[in-house]
């Protein structure tokens, strides 16, 4: 089953709509003043009390230091996506399971982190993660397989997830700005609904 991710969550509605819609992962950027998705800990915390125990949290974070991902940890939040360049010994000693974001051009460093057990997971996304900009998917599609998961990142939305779904070879997919309002103020749960549609009505086709 695709996993489905949506990041960048800000506000106790669009919490609702993860919900009802039975999304795998919530994503919340923090410690990222230049993302308009930026919030505080506090805040994140908040909406963390809203969420489905079904849904596992993602605290999103660029270059976070020690302090920060230990107040993350004892915030409650189930894993962390780190964005930036850190070694593969201190990603280990991270108190939460790590989903390590990597352009895709990083696939073919993936061997360095397969026997770290706290990663968990990678995220291929853009070169600049957050613009909402796709890249070749096709490059995808010769990633090797392996125990960790997989999600495909960088704009993703209703149009194009079809074509991304056929184009690579992951597990799960991560959406943001491409399920944001016209506006750019929040999350549009209309187009979340049509994301998630759309990604269990093509499950049910290729199954």
């Amino acid at each position: 089953m695709i996993k489905i991710k949506i990041c960048g969550i800000t506000q106790e509605r669009e919490i609702t709509c993860l919900n009802e819609t039975g999304v795998d992962y919530a994503g919340f950027v923090m410690g990222y003043p230049k993302s308009k998705r930026n919030i505080s800990l506090e805040r994140a915390s908040q909406l963390l009390a809203l969420l489905s125990p079904d849904i596992r949290s993602v605290a999103v974070m660029v270059n976070p230091d020690r302090e920060q991902l230990i107040k993350v940890a004892q915030a409650g939040f189930d894993l962390v996506q780190i964005h930036g360049n850190q070694s593969d010994g201190w990603l280990g000693e991270i108190p939460i399971p790590v989903l390590k974001a990597l352009q895709v051009s990083e696939q073919k460093d993936l061997s360095k982190y397969e026997t770290n057990e706290n990663i968990r997971g990678y995220v291929f996304d853009a070169q600049v993660p957050g613009s909402g900009k796709a890249f070749d998917w096709d490059l995808l599609k010769a990633l090797p397989r392996t125990e960790k998961t997989t999600l495909l990142a960088g704009g993703l939305n209703p149009e194009n997830i079809v074509e991304a779904l056929e184009s690579t070879n992951v597990d799960g997919v991560d959406a943001s700005s491409g399920v944001e309002r016209e506006n750019g103020c929040g999350k549009d749960e209309d187009k979340i609904r049509e994301f998630v549609r759309l990604i269990r009505e093509w499950e049910e086709g290729v199954s």
